[in-house]
């Protein structure tokens, strides 16, 4: 049977040698004729998934209380350190409530510069409070702009919400707000933020 000699040993390293530069750019040149579909961003924005990892949120119980109760485990859990939590106790005697737990966040910042948006943050939150939407815009050119606070945050009042600080439904438990039981807010509820803000409009005009 025929073998390769030295001869072929030779001819075969000289083309691998020849022909080495040009196949380096085999990839290059089988996609330089190919139609590339253009994005016209941000003309037309692409859907993201449901899960994507975009700007987080703070949430609310459907009263309008706030979901954050202050623990700061998201800040410890934050590989990037791009959290700052600082907590602060409810006050049932006056009925500035936030949160239907002990405590809530006085204090909330992101530093989007720092933030690298693995979602450990939303793992280690135990009451819900912090998601991530699927907004993704967040470019800016001030770096003081990308520290984002609680007012930032914290979700919009949906329909029937109240603003917080108010008092808890009445009969209810922190628990209680977890499990779902509360489903919006009472006449007992609203009555007290009428009058809590008709107090401030007094004390404005005097």
């Amino acid at each position: 049977m025929p073998t390769n000699g030295p001869g072929d040993q030779e001819k075969k390293s000289f083309l691998a040698e020849l022909f080495a530069p040009v196949a380096g750019f085999g990839v290059t040149f089988s996609t330089m004729f190919r139609k590339v579909p253009t994005e016209e961003y941000p003309e037309e924005k692409r859907p993201t998934q449901l899960r994507f990892h975009g700007r987080h949120q703070l949430n609310r119980h459907p009263d309008g209380l706030e979901k954050c109760v202050g623990c700061e485990l998201c800040a410890w859990a934050c590989p990037a350190d791009a959290i700052l939590v600082e907590g602060a106790s409810n006050d049932d005697a006056t009925g500035q409530r936030f949160s239907p737990g002990e405590r809530y966040g006085r204090v909330y910042q992101i530093n989007y510069l720092r933030c690298i948006f693995c979602g450990l943050c939303i793992e280690a939150c135990p009451t819900r409070a912090l998601t991530m939407t699927n907004e993704y815009e967040l470019a800016d050119n001030n770096r003081a702009d990308l520290i984002f606070t609680k007012d930032q945050l914290l979700a919009p009042l949906l329909s029937g919400m109240l603003p917080a600080p108010h008092p808890m439904v009445e009969g209810m438990e922190e628990r209680d707000y977890y499990q779902g039981k509360v489903t919006g807010p009472t006449q007992a509820q609203r009555d007290w933020v009428e009058a809590r803000d008709e107090a401030k409009q007094e004390e404005h005009v005097s």
